[in-house]
This record gives structure tokens, sequence and C-alpha cells, in this order.
């Protein structure tokens, strides 16, 4: 069977349930970029998974809706929410369309290592513009395009060093993660950073802050190989507030 983000629900919200450093590691850099205090504030998660950046974010006071195409990931997130409630609403929805989502209708679009996994990005970036009040933000994660590339590996030199392969960057696509504990085994769309820069500019975003973050002593204490190198890249963009020509 192949797998896919419905197939690995139950693993992947299990993984997150009992504790993974690399998942803490990559809502917490997205965090970063939020405010503190959210309050009046509307947020729209794109690609939500279980739930972890949306409870976080309705905790700053945020009303905020959760999509994400897995039916069995919304059941998880739904799950979560009954249990110990955030005020977070989730839905399932695709990100390329947002077709259950208003236009204007949020001030802030989050993505937490999604908009690597829709398959059209050009349509997934002006469904969000769409979405978006003029001058609203769009924040998101994605893997790091050159240390997370397809076919990346690790390799020990002769001194007992642990370094970095990097896997065919250039190479744009979709592809599928052999490794069987990876969350990409479902699936990930690989993109170059110019790719995405390019996208951005072409659907109205401004770059406000781009980031590289070092993994932290969580990740270290588990991964310690990984310290020297940022799995994940964090970018703070804008609307722009003038009309912008699809």
């Amino acid at each position: 069977m192949t797998d896919s983000w419905d197939t690995i629900a139950d693993w992947y919200a299990e993984q997150l349930r009992s504790g993974s450093a690399m998942h803490d590691f990559g809502r917490d850099i997205l965090l970063d970029r939020l405010p503190e205090l959210l309050a009046g504030q509307r947020v729209l998660d794109l690609g939500c998974g279980e739930g972890i950046i949306a409870r976080a974010v309705a905790a700053r006071g945020a009303c905020v809706l959760g999509i994400d195409p897995s039916p069995r990931m919304i059941e998880h997130a739904r799950d979560v929410e009954r249990s110990r409630p955030s005020g977070a609403a989730f839905s399932v929805d695709d990100g390329c369309t947002l077709a259950t989502v208003g236009t204007g209708s949020v001030e802030w679009v989050t993505a937490g290592l999604s908009l690597n996994n829709v398959p059209d990005l050009d349509a997934a970036l002006a469904a969000v513009r769409r979405v978006l009040v003029p001058g609203g933000f769009l924040v998101f994660t994605i893997p790091h395009p050159c240390f997370e590339a397809p076919h990346a590996t690790w390799t020990e030199t002769e001194d007992g060093t642990v370094r970095r392969v990097v896997g065919d960057y250039l190479t744009e696509g979709f592809w599928r993660s052999s490794n069987p504990k990876g969350a990409r085994r479902a699936g990930n769309q690989h993109r170059t950073f110019s790719t995405y820069l390019t996208a951005l500019v072409r659907h109205g975003f401004t770059i406000e802050a781009l980031d590289e973050p070092a993994p932290d002593a969580r990740i270290a204490a588990t991964q310690p190989w990984r310290a020297g190198l940022p799995p994940f890249m964090v970018l703070h963009t804008r609307r722009a507030r003038t009309k912008h020509s699809d």
C-alpha cells in the first residue's frame, strides 16, 4: 500500500502526543514570528494536521480555523479539541483552493510544514492571497530546501564527524522518503528556494523576514548530528495592500 497522510495520520498523531522534538521545534519557530497577543485576530492554519499550531495560536487569543485535506487528520484535531478545548475549529479543505474560507476573511495565514505538500504552489498562494485581508500576513515553515532535498543522507567521515550529503536540490517535484519512520513517506513536493521566493513575489507578497533557525537543545539531545544545520526555513510575508493582478 502506498502511504498517504490519511494512512499515516494515526502514527503521526501518536508521534506528537508522545513528544517530538523536531515537531515542537517547528511549531515554536513559527510561533516566534507571531505576536504574543492575537486577541481579535482571525487566523487560518493551512495544512493543520492534528492541530499542533492551530491550538497554540488559539491560546494567544486568536479566532483560529485549521484546515487539512486529510479527513483522518481532522478527526485527530477534533478529538484533541474535545478533550482539551483551545477554541480552534477544524475543517477538511484543500489548501490549493480554500473553498470553505471566505474572501478577505482572515488577518493571518499560518502554514507549518504544509506548503511543501501542496501539489500546486501557485494555486495555494493565490488562494491564500484571496482569503487574506489587504496587508494580512502569511507566515510559514518549510523543510530547508537545500539540506532536506530529495535523497539527502548522513555520512560519517574518517575522523568520525557526521556530515550531511546534499541530495538532488535542483530536481523539483513530488518524491517519497524511503524512511519508514518519517512523515515524508506520505510524499513531499520539493522546490528550490528561488521557486518559493519568485512565486511569493508573483502573487503580491513581500518578504518581511526570513530565518534559518539553528536546531535547539531538544533536537541536539536526540539528534546531535543535526546541530550544525537548520532543518527548516521560516518566512514571514505580507500581502500587498495595493491591487494585484493574478
